[in-house]
Order: C-alpha cells, then structure tokens, then sequence
C-alpha cells in the first residue's frame, strides 16, 4: 500500500487566527518586538515564516533565534490548546479520511511546514493522531522548501515516490510532491482555487474530503 503524506493546515485542519495569535505570541517573546505583520504563510515553512517576518520588522535572525521560537511557538499551543480546540476544527471529512486509510492498511504520516511539536500539538488537540507516523514524517525545522521536505520524509519512511501520496491545499504541496515524482491529491480546502491547483500540476484536485470513498480509490488504485 502506498504511504501517504499528509498536509496539515487548510488539508486537515483550520485554526482560524488562532495559529496567528500564537505565533504573534511567540515572535514577541523572541524578539522583544510586537508582530505587527506576517510574512506569507501558505506553503511555507515556520523556518522561513519565521525569518521573513523578522525582516519585516528590521530583524536579522538565525538558527538559534528560529529554535528559541519553535520552542515558544510549541509552548503557545500547549498553554493555549483548550482555545485551538474551541476556535479552530477539523476539516469535513478528515477524520473519516484518516480512518478510513488506516482500516486499509494505508500508512500516514505528515509533510509540514509546522515544527513537529506543534504539528502534534495540532493533530492531537482534534484527535487526528491516532494513525500517523510521526517518525517517518518531515517538519519546519528539517529544511526550508516542500520539496526538500517531501525527499527527507521518503527517506526516514524508506518509501519510494512512486509508492507514496501526497495530499495538500497549495500549489507548494503540489511543487514539493511533483519534484519528488510523488502522485499529489490536492484540496481545494484552502487559499488555493481547484483551478489554481490544477495549473500547479496535481494529479487529482478534490473540492474537500467528505467522499472518502473517492479519496480511497485514488489512493489504493497505487497498490
């Protein structure tokens, strides 16, 4: 069965502003400045998040700034999950989803742009954690582009590309599926149009992941 590598914000979950707030949070316990505004964020990894938006505030930054945020960051969401959990929610379908793969024997893991403690974090607070590998995914600390972390999470789950899935709502996902010779699933479920994603090169393009019986055949039909 193939492996498939899970996106997590706008794929699986929203946390509408509260990721936001934490992140504000967090940038101002690094920095000592308020974040008065954020670098894009769709796609991209908390490592590049992190320094584009310290540029944005005249801030010049490296790896040991980048860990003492990931580590403020993650302490956000611990102290403030009972808020995530009432504010933000998991996507339509998406518990089904994880489900419905693992009574298949489908083996999940995540590829994101969240450091590992929060992507858990997030996953956990929604109870979409039962079923994923933590150990063969790749996360915001490891590198700073999707493709790179698509390879690194190829390697720690020593699957092929060619027996590996990817699903995600950004062009970015799709990009860093695509460079890896990765099938890609996007979903409309975030900033990103259907069409938008199909420009990007996705295989599939679903408008969520409520028919999950769909979801199952484009995965398994990889078999």
């Amino acid at each position: 069965m193939p492996l498939v590598l899970w996106d997590i914000d706008h794929t699986l979950i929203e946390t509408r502003g509260v990721g936001r707030d934490l992140s504000a949070a967090a940038f101002a316990e690094v920095t000592g400045q308020p974040m008065r505004e954020q670098a894009t964020i769709d796609g991209i990894t908390e490592a590049v998040i992190f320094r584009e938006t310290a540029k944005l505030h005249g801030l010049t930054t490296d790896r040991t700034d980048f860990e003492r945020f990931a580590r403020a960051l993650a302490q956000q969401h611990v102290t403030h999950a009972a808020e995530l959990r009432e504010r933000g929610a998991a996507l339509a379908g998406a518990a089904a989803a994880l489900d419905a793969l693992s009574l298949a024997s489908v083996r999940q893991t995540v590829v994101t742009g969240n450091v590992r403690a929060v992507a858990e974090i997030k996953l956990g607070v929604f109870g979409l954690d039962t079923h994923i590998e933590w150990d063969a995914g790749a996360y915001g600390e490891d590198a700073d582009l999707r493709p790179a972390l698509v390879d690194i999470a190829l390697t720690r789950s020593s699957t092929a590309a060619g027996n590996a899935v990817l699903i995600g709502d950004t062009p970015a996902d799709v990009e860093g599926g695509l460079e890896n010779g990765v099938h890609v699933i996007a979903v409309a479920t975030g900033h990103s149009s259907a069409a938008e994603l199909r420009k990007a090169g996705a295989h599939h393009v679903l408008d969520d992941l409520t028919d999950v019986n769909r979801l199952l055949d484009l995965i398994t039909d990889r078999a």
